[in-house]
């Protein structure tokens, strides 16, 4: 099963084209705490670039439970997509956590920045930098949406300088809280390890961190999904909703977790709502949607 599963992603990354590929940092990555590492080879982010770009760009965060990376149908897969209507993707390849809480979020910020610090060059508006996750990266996305830090102007380095704040953020079958009854087993433990602290349960459910700051976000779940319920995306929805953010909850009628393997009425409905949402709150032109393809 491993083995189709690596097979499928490999032959969607093929499909959408190799990208261009850059080292997410410099020679020491932060782990948390003060603490570093040298830089891993693993931390990069792909660049794909539409035909015709719009100015529009989404840093993707794929699944897989924080255990791996499903980097192709939710990851290159998307770039592909976003592209047929001129939107860069941004395919992240964030560092697995093996208990270390911080260092996917701390990848997922600086991806944004370096984003919005080469947005000129790479024909990007930088006040429409997204951000969109699937499950485990669905959590990511919404930790990132959450949890973002305006820049430090005092840096010597121009992407620590810039802000990881998302303009918008998609969340796709999101893992989105780290409670009891609620979250996927496999996601906490692997981000928060075997037993976590109260405090931090606390501060990776996303659902807790929504402020009167956090961008607009669209939400699609399936209620069929046993994997990640859909209480994970209603818990955000309803704390969104009380801090009076823009927000907007696709509930699919079936397709389970992944949407019947990226593909069907489900998978389709998602898509075409993604973008009707971004017309309406001004990221994408009505004419965006009338182009490219599912």
């Amino acid at each position: 099963m491993m083995r189709i599963l690596i097979m499928l992603c490999l032959s969607i990354t093929l499909i959408a084209g190799e990208g261009e590929r850059f080292p997410l940092w410099n020679e020491l990555a932060p782990i948390g705490d003060g603490k570093s590492e040298v830089a891993p080879a693993e931390a990069i982010i792909t660049l794909h670039r539409p035909a015709q770009p719009n100015g529009v760009a989404l840093v993707i965060c794929p699944g897989g439970g924080y255990g791996i990376r499903v980097s192709g149908g939710e990851g290159h897969g998307i770039a592909a997509w976003l592209n047929t209507h001129g939107i860069t993707g941004v395919v992240l390849d964030y560092r697995l956590p093996k208990g270390r809480s911080a260092v996917p979020l701390l990848d997922a910020q600086r991806a944004i920045r370096l984003v919005r610090a080469r947005a000129k060059e790479w024909n990007i508006d930088e006040k429409h930098i997204g951000i969109i996750g699937f499950s485990a990266g669905g959590h990511l996305a919404a930790s990132a949406t959450t949890l973002f830090e305006l820049g430090d102007a005092t840096s010597s380095d121009m992407v620590q300088q810039q802000s990881s704040r998302p303009d918008f953020s998609l969340l796709i079958y999101p893992v989105t809280s780290m409670q009891d009854g609620i979250t996927h087993q496999r996601s906490r433990k692997n981000l928060l390890g075997e037993n976590p602290t109260p405090e931090l349960v606390q501060r990776f459910s996303t659902e807790f961190q929504v402020g009167k700051e956090t961008p607009p976000v669209y939400l699609a779940h399936a209620i069929d999904d046993k994997i990640v319920i859909i209480e994970n995306s209603r818990v955000f929805l309803a704390a969104m909703r009380a801090a009076m953010r823009p927000v907007e909850l696709l509930e699919l009628p079936n397709g389970g977790h992944g949407l019947n393997g990226y593909k069907g009425p489900s998978w389709d409905a998602w898509q075409r709502g993604s973008l009707e949402w971004l017309a309406t709150i001004g990221v994408l032109e009505a004419s965006v949607l009338e182009t490219g393809k599912k």
